[in-house]
């Protein structure tokens, strides 16, 4: 007797089930192959299926049913049989064979799961541990943005010191550089250094355009009227029978029908009219007392009436306020009294060009009269150690306005001594009988109402030149 017929015979059939029904170990596809003395019958297979799906229905639905089953220990689960053929059971004596126990296989039990920090709230300690790392990276961070703002902060302040030790030092420089302007020696209301510039301008205008350079021209029907702005040298009405064109300095002028001893001795005449055309305004000047009156008209004829009690009395010179001119000519000064009819026996040209005002306006005017190349040429300046003079000299009749010209700037083909403007002769307070007119000078270089031309060749005064004012005057 062998020791399982001990055991009770439900036990006994109980363990030769499990040795039936257990799968073997090893690969899912291989079956265990059955023994040569039990061969399974194609009906009871077939018929071993149902019963297979029942029982396990009925343990899946114990499962559901019983809460024990989700708490039951593995080793109370029944393998269950493996699907497909099973080898038939061993077939036992007759004495054995009892009617067999159907089980249910308990279901397995559920794998345990830890607890997440969202069921119970407190994180897991890899996530504590990141968030010790990001507090420290940020400690980091913090200290090294400090340390970065510290340099800024810094640098900054190095600049703010190197910038305010520039500015003073600057200012220190801009103004010792004023004082010694200031200190320095000068002509005519102009200190040498800046005077020294002026030049400087003029040398360069010079060599860029050797003073050959034409002005643009306009259509007539662009050309309007000119306004009046200066009065300087006009202040009394002209008669036009007593002009004459003083002219000093000519080649040979002894042997010319028009010399004379002496032409400071020559008087012009001035008329007091009952009406008289506009005389604009003068604002290189400051509009005080004294100027304001100068530009109203009534008070000025008054005053050259009270002043010319007849017709042909001198008149005192320089009374404007940069005084009498350093080049008009001494009494005894020989030359010629030219007249308009020698004048205008000289070829006639007219030009439509740009008067501009270095106050900052401009005017396109028509001019016509003849040309100031074509007047040296009739009247050549005389030879000055072999050479010609360097600079022409004009002034108005009573010496009040002056101006000074280099020779070749005269000889430019544009430079018109002036008699007509916008087709008509001109009037008093545009210059008659003659003014010059220089599209490449500003037009206080535009003298008006010409009483003398003189050849030099010391370089001459010039009016708002002792005022301040540049020379040379190129645009």
């Amino acid at each position: 007797m062998s020791e399982h017929d001990e055991l009770p015979v439900e036990a006994q059939k109980l363990l030769e089930v499990q040795k039936v029904e257990a799968p073997q170990p090893g690969p899912p596809e291989v079956a265990a192959k059955p023994d040569d003395s039990v061969t399974a019958k194609p009906a009871e297979v077939a018929a071993a299926a149902p019963a297979e799906t029942a029982v396990a229905k009925s343990s899946e639905a114990s499962v559901e049913k019983s809460p024990e089953a989700a708490t039951a220990k593995p080793d109370d689960i029944v393998a269950a049989p493996a699907p497909g053929p099973q080898p038939a059971p061993k077939e036992s004596s007759p004495s054995e064979s009892k009617p067999v126990v159907e089980l249910t296989a308990k279901p397995p039990a559920p794998i345990a799961v830890p607890p997440t920090a969202t069921q119970h709230g407190d994180a897991p300690p890899v996530e504590l541990a990141a968030d010790e790392e990001d507090e420290e990276d940020l400690g980091v961070d913090l200290e090294q943005r400090a340390i970065a703002d510290a340099a800024v902060l810094a640098e900054s302040r190095r600049h703010t010191r190197r910038s305010f030790i520039g500015a003073s030092i600057a200012a220190a420089a801009g103004y010792g550089f004023y004082r010694w302007i200031d200190r320095s020696p000068g002509v005519g209301m102009q200190r040498f250094p800046l005077r020294d510039a002026f030049r400087t301008n003029a040398a360069i205008s010079r060599a860029v355009s050797g003073d050959r350079a034409l002005a643009p021209t306009y259509p007539l029907k662009a050309a309007k009227d000119l306004r009046v702005n200066g009065v300087f040298g006009l202040k009394k009405m002209l008669a036009p029978q007593g002009w004459r064109l003083q002219l000093v300095g000519m080649q040979d002028a002894a042997a010319h029908p028009r010399f004379t001893t002496d032409v400071t001795a020559w008087e012009y005449q001035y008329v007091a009219e009952a009406s008289h055309e506009d005389q604009g305004h003068d604002t290189k000047v400051d509009p005080n007392a004294r100027t304001a009156e100068k530009m109203a008209p009534e008070p000025m004829l008054g005053q050259a009436k009270a002043a010319e009690e007849s017709i042909g009395r001198r008149m005192p010179r320089g009374r404007e306020e940069a005084g009498e001119s350093s080049s008009t000519l001494m009494p005894g000064t020989s030359g010629l009294l030219l007249t308009m009819e020698d004048i205008l026996k000289l070829p006639r040209h007219e030009l439509v060009t740009q008067f501009k005002c270095i106050e900052g306006w401009s005017e396109i005017v028509h001019w016509a009269g003849v040309r100031m190349a074509d007047f040296i040429e009739a009247y050549p300046p005389a030879l000055i150690d072999g050479k010609e003079p360097k600079y022409v000299y004009m002034e108005t009749p009573d010496g009040d306005y002056y101006t000074g010209y280099d020779l070749d700037v005269c000889r430019h083909p544009q430079t018109l001594l002036v008699t007509e403007m916008m087709g008509a002769p001109l009037t008093q307070f545009h210059g008659a009988p003659l003014r010059l007119h220089m599209p490449t000078k500003y037009g206080y270089k535009q003298i008006k109402r010409i009483g003398l031309i003189s050849y030099t060749n010391a370089k001459p005064d010039d009016y708002w030149t002792k005022l301040g004012y540049d020379w040379y005057a190129g645009l």
